[in-house]
């Protein structure tokens, strides 16, 4: 009887669509991932530049400004 069941459920498991359905929401949530990275990454380049063009406002362009960020 238990031999059954397990066949009964081993038979069950490979017909369901269900696994596909799993793999479908880890590619698309690995999109988002990959696309949010890529926009903090941008934004962070963006937020750089803003910050440095406003300390070279105080500051004046020939006054040693440093760098509020790293380049790269």
């Amino acid at each position: 009887m238990l031999i059954q069941a397990i066949k009964t459920s081993v038979t069950k498991f490979v017909k369901d669509e269900d696994g596909l359905t799993i793999v479908e929401y880890a590619v698309a949530g690995g999109l988002v991932t990959l696309g949010a990275v890529a926009a903090f990454l941008l934004l962070g380049q963006t937020v750089c530049g803003a910050i440095g063009a406003l300390q070279q406002a105080i500051l004046g362009k020939g006054t040693g400004v440093i760098t509020p960020c790293a380049a790269g």
